[in-house]
């Protein structure tokens, strides 16, 4: 199944929110992604139907695995590209918004070279 980049932006905005606050609201999802409360409506109601997320009793929204996988996915690339850039001098405001960009269209071969190469130069950089 093909995940569009909007439906990986919402399962990582969740994923963030559940980490920060232990809870996923919609309200909160639309604040953090700058969309209005009938987007994440939409958004949610097509991540329901695909399992990727439910609901509890209480109305909070729920990672499935499908949907946790994603987003795990995504705020990893997020966070190691984000690192990288302002490693390279990119202002961290700046890091972050590219990281999103960047973190979507990149392949899995080129992520994974990143890795390595960025636990090289940890290793190298901690005198390992």
């Amino acid at each position: 199944m093909t995940i569009h980049k909007s439906a990986e932006d919402y399962l990582e905005a969740m994923l963030m929110l559940r980490e920060q606050r232990g809870y996923i609201r919609s309200i909160d999802v639309a604040a953090m992604l700058g969309v209005t409360k009938p987007s994440v409506s939409y958004a949610t109601k097509r991540l329901r139907e695909n399992g990727f997320i439910s609901t509890d009793p209480a109305g909070m929204i729920v990672l499935e695995p499908a949907g946790l996988e994603i987003a795990e996915r995504m705020y990893e690339r997020h966070k190691l590209l984000t690192e990288l850039l302002k490693g390279l001098g990119v202002s961290p405001e700046t890091a972050r918004e590219d990281a999103c960009r960047i973190e979507h269209d990149l392949s899995v071969e080129s992520f994974e070279a990143i890795r390595r190469h960025a636990a090289q130069y940890d290793s190298n950089r901690n005198g390992e």
